[in-house]
């Protein structure tokens, strides 16, 4: 497909996650293939007459060429997506970026870690490294949210928790009634954590607040910067490194990300305002 064009998509379904966030299964019109994207890639939704924003691939999908984005409602263009009933047309373009780099993460020990709707990119990875499941040693996925009630995937979370084979640790930043699981930043959960720095790779998204702490703290428990990855977000429109308006330092984040290594972005994400 043309980068710069977008496809014919309907809505599939759509799910509530949250009071203003929603998971949209999209099919393609016309026949159906195979949509193959790595797990922290991105695609443009073009809603027709409003706009066009970035959203990343936050599930795997058992509908050939189908995709499913979760779209949190911030904008004029993220608003009207959400909005969207089935079998409601829309455009696509992608997939995007560079996305997690699992297969150099296999054979050692994995660390995900989400702040707020920076679990939707991450989702896919989880449910890649869970069908590989035998390719990873220790797997620890560590998810924050500012309430209860701003808890993404709540029945994957529960599934995943109950699987022997993947640590869960769920916090938020201020309780509700009822709630009685942690109270408090993400990074308080790596302290509970059976972490190997030496033998674990690191993926994080969220706000860049977030990451920022969350990466300082991963050094000072003596990670790798090198083996830390960040998911960055900027103002995307032309998605191929055109337009300039996502360009970070030297990087573009469409192109040059929205995955990178912690390292390479270290001291820009130390500037508040970079």
């Amino acid at each position: 497909m043309h980068p710069m064009l977008p496809l014919p998509f309907r809505v599939r379904s759509r799910r509530k996650e949250t009071a203003d966030t929603f998971t949209l299964e999209l099919s393609p019109e016309g026949p159906s293939h195979p949509f193959p994207f790595s797990p922290g890639q991105f695609n443009m939704l073009y809603l027709p007459g409003v706009g066009e924003v970035p959203i990343s691939i936050s599930t795997l999908t058992a509908h050939p060429g189908a995709v499913a984005p979760t779209i949190r409602s911030v904008g004029p263009v993220s608003s009207g997506l959400c909005r969207l009933e089935p079998k409601a047309p829309l455009g696509l373009r992608g997939p995007f970026g560079r996305g997690w780099p699992l297969k150099e993460a296999e054979g050692g020990d994995l660390l995900l870690l989400a702040g707020g709707i920076g679990l939707a990119p991450l989702r896919p990875a989880v449910e890649s490294v869970l069908e590989r499941r035998e390719r990873f040693g220790k797997v620890f996925l560590l998810y924050g949210a500012r309430s209860p009630a701003e808890l993404l995937y709540r029945k994957e979370l529960e599934q995943w928790r109950s699987r022997l084979d993947i640590e869960v640790g769920v916090t938020v930043d201020r309780s509700e009634r009822g709630w009685k699981g942690r109270v408090g930043v993400v990074t308080t959960l790596l302290h509970g954590a059976d972490l190997e720095p030496g033998r674990t790779t690191a993926f994080l998204c969220g706000p860049e607040v977030m990451l920022r702490f969350a990466a300082q703290e991963l050094e000072r428990l003596e990670f790798d910067p090198s083996r830390v990855f960040v998911s960055m977000e900027r103002n995307m429109k032309c998605a191929v490194g055109f337009c300039g308006h996502c360009q970070y330092g030297p990087d573009f984040i469409c192109k040059d990300g929205p995955v990178l290594p912690y390292f390479r972005v270290r001291d820009r994400l130390a500037l508040r305002e970079a």
